[in-house]
């Protein structure tokens, strides 16, 4: 488990430069091994990750461990666009705190689903999800990397 306690909150102005420090490590970590030099070398040179933070963060919640983001969630209606938690946080609890809060929201707003989508190379990602009460709904070819790969819709039921 975390060393200190795991904090949720929205996203503030003074976030955006840490927030973009953990896409640009979530980034390194999970994609970069996975994609194409070309899809590597546009997402650098285009600032998708960067460009994302500035346009959304105030849409963002982030999950803290001794004030430090430990990892963020960021979700329209019933759909979750995007989880990201520090390579450094994984495996304690961050993705399922902010999950869990998102479920809430999404629960209050009236809707009785919550859906997110992976990719399958991502199973360290599919198996929290399974864990957490997902389910495959559906997988289709993934069009944003351009790199072939498959994505995998995800289901749950809000009770």
């Amino acid at each position: 488990m975390a060393n200190g306690r795991i904090t949720v909150r929205k996203a503030q102005a003074g976030d955006v430069a840490a927030l973009k420090q953990v896409l640009r490590e979530t980034f390194e970590g999970t994609w970069l091994p996975h994609i194409t030099q070309a899809s590597a070398q546009r997402y650098v040179e285009t600032d998708l990750g960067g460009r994302y933070v500035e346009e959304s963060w105030p849409e963002f919640t982030i999950a803290e461990i001794n004030n430090e983001i430990a990892g963020l969630i960021h979700w329209r209606g019933d759909f979750i666009e995007a989880v990201h938690v520090r390579a450094s946080h994984q495996g304690q609890g961050v993705g399922g705190k902010l999950l869990s809060h998102a479920e809430q929201a999404i629960r209050a707003a009236g809707y009785r689903r919550v859906r997110l989508e992976t990719d399958t190379f991502n199973e360290r990602a599919q198996n929290v999800y399974k864990a957490l009460g997902y389910v495959e709904k559906d997988r289709y070819p993934d069009d944003e990397w351009d790199s072939g790969f498959t994505t995998v819709l995800f289901e749950k039921r809000l009770g």
